[in-house]
């Protein structure tokens, strides 16, 4: 697999990292840790060194999981994790980015993810208490004291970007972008390629639902979160399955999956953008790795934005997209 630069600061990762979230959960019921490490292990294998992980995935648990996974690969792969929440006694968790905070939870995360440093530690929300200033300085101060290499920003839009750049360089910015949702590409991808930041691309493959597998929604697991998810629901399921049958339709002229076509089609986006689909399954595993592979003509292109288009309902649900900053 070929590498790719992420930003000015020249981190350099495999073009298609791995996002490892739903090794602990999430998309219903996890894998046990053996299997998910053989997961990584044959992800690894296959090319990929930039692996994706938070302390908000488990609570904590997909840290220790990446951390076992990779002891003794270290200095061949590329450590992304975040930080920005606090949880409270009650259960549920609020934005927390003050620096005596982040000083704290970074030795935490060193410590699950079994490492001296993080290759790339990102704010996951932004928290409207604290000036990103104050909590880009902060993470300043870990590059300084070795801890963290990069630092890296998540779901913030072009005026917290800059003011946060202004501070320190911004390695890589990580928002929600694929072949149905391109809202970066209004304000936030011309930001970052201004700047010189590199673009981490989540969500790749609209939460499964580009690989034209998911038939109905209530074939989910019962604790899949994707119940949540509005684009999962009701008549946008109906309206959002007729856009992914036109994704299929090119995928079947080329005799490769819907899937593998909505990660192409992210790669030909341009060289400064990493997607990072993760799976359970090391069939999927296979299959997303080979579609760095795919060339896509001019007109292929054309075709898939012409005829795909935005999908039908909010990306996230409400409680979800409050914590998302635009400005």
């Amino acid at each position: 697999m070929q590498t790719r630069v992420l930003g000015k600061t020249k981190l350099m990762v495999s073009e298609l990292g791995f996002g490892c979230m739903g090794l602990s959960g999430f998309y219903g019921t996890p894998l046990g840790e053996e299997e998910a490490v053989r997961v990584i292990h044959r992800a690894i294998d296959l090319g990929v060194t930039f692996f994706d992980t938070a302390e908000a995935y488990g609570p904590f648990t997909n840290e220790k999981l990446v951390g076992r996974a990779l002891k003794g690969r270290r200095d061949s792969v590329v450590i992304a994790t975040k930080f920005g929440w606090e949880w409270l006694s009650n259960g549920k968790r609020q934005p927390n980015s003050r620096p005596d905070h982040i000083f704290k939870v970074i030795d935490e995360s060193l410590q699950r993810l079994d490492t001296d440093y993080i290759d790339l530690f990102y704010q996951h929300r932004l928290d409207p208490q604290v000036p990103i200033e104050e909590t880009v300085g902060a993470l300043a101060e870990l590059v300084k004291q070795g801890k963290i290499r990069h630092i890296g920003l998540s779901e913030v839009g072009p005026q917290t970007i800059r003011r946060a750049h202004s501070v320190h360089p911004i390695t890589a910015l990580q928002t929600e972008y694929s072949l149905w949702e391109r809202g970066p590409e209004a304000e936030i991808l011309p930001t970052v390629r201004e700047l010189g930041i590199g673009f981490v691309a989540y969500s790749p493959l609209g939460r499964g639902f580009l690989t034209g597998d998911i038939k109905n929604a209530q074939d989910l697991a019962a604790n899949d979160f994707r119940h949540t998810d509005p684009r999962f629901q009701g008549e946008n399921f109906a309206r959002n399955t007729e856009l992914v049958e036109r994704v299929k339709h090119l995928a079947s002229q080329k005799n490769v999956t819907a899937g593998q076509i909505a990660l192409a089609w992210l790669l030909h986006e341009g060289n400064d953008i990493v997607p990072i689909p993760g799976t359970k399954r090391l069939r999927y595993l296979e299959e997303n790795i080979a579609a760095s592979r795919i060339i896509l003509s001019a007109e292929e292109i054309a075709q898939l934005e012409a005829s795909v288009g935005q999908a039908a309902g909010e990306r996230k649900s409400k409680a979800d997209l409050s914590f998302i900053s635009r400005e």
